[in-house]
């Protein structure tokens, strides 16, 4: 799973291919992108999208629904094996999806309170967290501050539930997918949000405008002169040989190693 996934509503198939070509992978959205009147037409754009299954997953309605009963049976004659489930909440639930791949989206306060137990689900391969649907299952108005000096920055329950799911996804080993920033003509804000996301742990970040993806990109890839000091560092301790050690003036111990890790894996090396 590369770091920028695109939504595409599922009843607009003119712009699956666009979606694949300028995104990491595709999330095919039966949900809230798809008014109920279109959605029967999006269910069966699936058999015929031309999408890559392996760079694709298909979002479906909260299984509480009578809508995902249908998404599940169109998705039953297709070939994608990777689900997105909104409003996910019961562990019971995702691991009667036995058959999928599972993307638990925690856009809820239950959904957010039951992410470790669904992180430890062996069918679900990642969490992704819902800002708005969150506050609104809370009976708050808006995840973000309209005004004043935080204009633009998530309310403390936002970030909690974002602190939440994340600190899940890793004491599982799965990837965690930060949720998408609405404002998408404030490219800025976009990108401090997608470098935070990547210095936090975030694996991914869902995208809801093509103009995004780039901005997604260039946050989850290292500079040059970082991925440069990551290979000097990685030398140095292979040629100290011990678990702690001096260089550039600095002790460097396992999670300083890490760190170095993860920015050779984000360059590909």
């Amino acid at each position: 799973m590369g770091p920028a996934l695109l939504f595409a509503p599922a009843d607009r198939p003119e712009r699956f291919a666009k979606a694949a070509d300028r995104a990491d992978a595709v999330i095919l959205d039966l949900e809230d992108a798809v008014a109920p009147a279109a959605k029967a037409h999006a269910r069966q754009n699936l058999a015929t999208s031309g999408l890559d299954p392996a760079t694709t997953m298909v979002r479906i309605n909260a299984l509480d629904t009578e809508e995902s009963r249908l998404d599940l049976a169109a998705l039953a004659l297709g070939n994608f094996n990777t689900i997105m489930v909104a409003k996910s909440s019961r562990p019971e639930a995702i691991a009667a999806l036995a058959d999928y791949n599972v993307v638990v989206l925690c856009e809820t306060a239950a959904g957010i309170l039951a992410a470790p137990a669904l992180a430890e689900l062996p069918n679900v391969v990642a969490l992704m967290w819902g800002a708005e649907d969150l506050v609104a299952s809370l009976g708050g108005t808006s995840s973000r501050f309209a005004s004043g000096p935080r204009a633009g920055a998530y309310r403390a329950v936002a970030t909690q539930a974002r602190s939440q799911l994340l600190l899940a996804a890793g004491a599982f080993g799965k990837v965690a997918i930060d949720s998408i920033y609405a404002d998408f003509a404030d490219l800025d804000g976009l990108a401090a949000e997608s470098e935070d996301a990547v210095a936090s742990g975030f694996g991914a970040k869902a995208c809801i405008h093509p103009s995004q993806v780039a901005v997604v990109r260039a946050a989850y890839r290292p500079d040059p002169a970082d991925v440069a000091a990551a290979q000097e560092l990685l030398a140095a301790a292979r040629a100290a040989g011990t678990g702690v050690f001096a260089f550039n003036g600095q002790m460097v111990d396992g999670p300083i190693l890490l760190h170095a890790q993860q920015t050779l894996r984000r360059a590909g090396l």
